[in-house]
């Protein structure tokens, strides 16, 4: 197998619209976030994450978290860091806005170890930030692991956690409630979120 920065500078992405030109034929696309294309490593348990080209800075203050995170088990474990991308475990799994789409129950326990999560990311000196349905991950062995730590060093207060938890023990964990959303009412909900045009507890 080629070396992994020789693997992310076959990753090919125009620079105007952040569209995915070209990857070598080892790697499958996996996810696309903001700033980012997360592709699988054919034949391997590991991901490599591409920052798109004006984000590429990210790569290293994500890898710089990622290793202040190394020793608890919530979050993936990191391999490699380059000058625009990240190589760490492959976590297999449904983010909480796949399961809430599919219908898969998330538990108590399931927002118990995420504040177990949250509040040993928080004795490293961190501030968990942007937490939301797409970056928590219940694993095929029921675990938590949470990705996405970009965000973790910066320092004004987010609130985004505590409106989904509170959202979850007041709405979701009814009986009445319905576990399965569809995707575009769970997607029109998270747009008038951050529009602040529904309530927030911060």
């Amino acid at each position: 197998m080629e070396s992994y920065q020789a693997l992310a500078k076959t990753v090919l992405i125009s620079d105007k619209n952040n569209r995915l030109i070209h990857s070598d034929d080892s790697l499958t696309l996996v996810g696309t976030g903001r700033s980012a294309f997360v592709f699988k490593i054919k034949s391997s348990n590991k991901v490599i994450k591409i920052f798109f080209p004006r984000f590429a800075h990210i790569a290293s203050e994500e890898a710089d978290i990622y290793k202040l995170l190394k020793d608890i088990s919530y979050f993936p474990v990191i391999y490699e860091s380059g000058p625009n991308y990240i190589v760490m475990e492959f976590i297999e799994g449904l983010t909480l806005f796949q399961c809430i789409t599919q219908g898969k129950p998330v538990t108590p326990n399931h927002i118990n170890e995420v504040e177990d999560a949250l509040s040993l990311a928080s004795q490293k000196g961190l501030n968990p930030s942007d937490i939301h349905l797409r970056n928590i991950i219940i694993t095929s062995q029921d675990e938590i692991k949470i990705i996405d730590v970009a965000r973790f060093k910066q320092t004004k207060d987010c609130t985004q956690w505590d409106d989904i938890k509170k959202a979850y023990y007041q709405l979701y964990h009814k009986r009445f409630f319905p576990k399965k959303i569809p995707a575009p009412l769970l997607n029109t909900v998270a747009f008038l979120y951050k529009k602040k045009l529904i309530p927030t507890y911060g």
